[in-house]
């Protein structure tokens, strides 16, 4: 039943990602999005600082810190409310779905495992071979022991 729900959950999880793809594929302005939203909506960075109840010196740090990307998630949702906008925050899987990327790192995992043997196994003139089988074959365990097969 455990291994049932994680499927669901990575299942629904993975759908719920979609439509981040899009967004994800969208380039971030050179100066950041704080600074290109607040000048699109001609929006001062003194306005920005009586919003934030702070200097007004504040915005123009945040702006920095965003394009340089180090701005903390606190810090950006501030900034964010001040110029009436929401925050949307997700991880999205480089790989086509949360269950591709599961699978590629078992596959990973597998074939570290299996070159480690392979390998102590070469030195004992004790090799097997068709690695490619036994890594597909190791993968394919990690998978169920994690109940994603």
């Amino acid at each position: 039943m455990r291994n049932e729900f994680r499927n669901l959950r990575l299942k629904q999880l993975d759908r719920r990602l979609g439509p981040f793809r899009t967004a994800a594929k969208t380039p971030r302005p050179p100066r950041g999005w704080l600074r290109a939203i607040r000048e699109a909506a001609g929006i001062s960075a003194s306005e920005v600082a009586r919003t934030l109840k702070t200097s007004r010196q504040l915005p123009l740090q945040l702006e920095k810190a965003e394009a340089e990307d180090r701005i903390t998630l606190k810090s950006l949702k501030a900034a964010a409310n001040a110029l009436g906008c929401e925050l949307v925050y997700a991880l999205v899987p480089r790989t086509n779905s949360l269950q591709h990327l599961v699978e590629e790192r078992a596959r990973s995992q597998a074939k570290r495992q299996v070159l480690g043997v392979e390998h102590s196994m070469a030195l004992e003139n004790q090799a097997v071979g068709r690695v490619n089988e036994a890594v597909e074959t190791e993968t394919k365990r990690l998978l169920r022991k994690r109940g994603l097969r």
